[in-house]
């Protein structure tokens, strides 16, 4: 994924899986996946996606895991949290680990996935 594409194609990529945590997360605590409900539950950590990637300049290197996947998530978790809190929204202990662990597993996997993806195919 070199080309001047590839940045979009990241960012879509994780939008969608802060999108998918969002709403897994209502839909376990029947919540509901009304379309105002997930823009609610995900705009902290929309907002915290998008200081990820400009605190990382993601766009520069969207594949790499260190350092801008791992800005990207601890962004995501600790802008979005904030975020939670001076919304009035909730940050039990419970959700930040689950929110650490599950964005970190499908903001750093898709990465691994794609990194390994792009070696294969330069090994042929």
């Amino acid at each position: 994924m070199r080309s001047a594409r590839a940045p979009w194609v990241a960012l879509v990529l994780d939008v969608c899986c802060v999108l998918v945590f969002v709403i897994i997360g209502r839909a376990s605590h029947t919540k509901g996946e009304a379309v105002g409900g997930i823009a609610s539950t995900a705009w902290p950590f929309l907002a915290g996606l998008a200081a990820g990637w400009l605190a990382a300049r993601a766009w520069r290197r969207p594949l790499a895991l260190r350092p801008t996947g791992i800005a990207v998530w601890l962004c995501t978790v600790a802008l979005g949290m904030v975020l939670r809190v001076v919304s009035g929204q909730g940050t039990a202990l419970a959700f930040i680990v689950v929110a650490l662990a599950f964005l970190g597993l499908f903001l750093l996997g898709w990465r691994l996935l794609a990194r390994l993806a792009a070696a294969k195919l330069a090994a042929r």
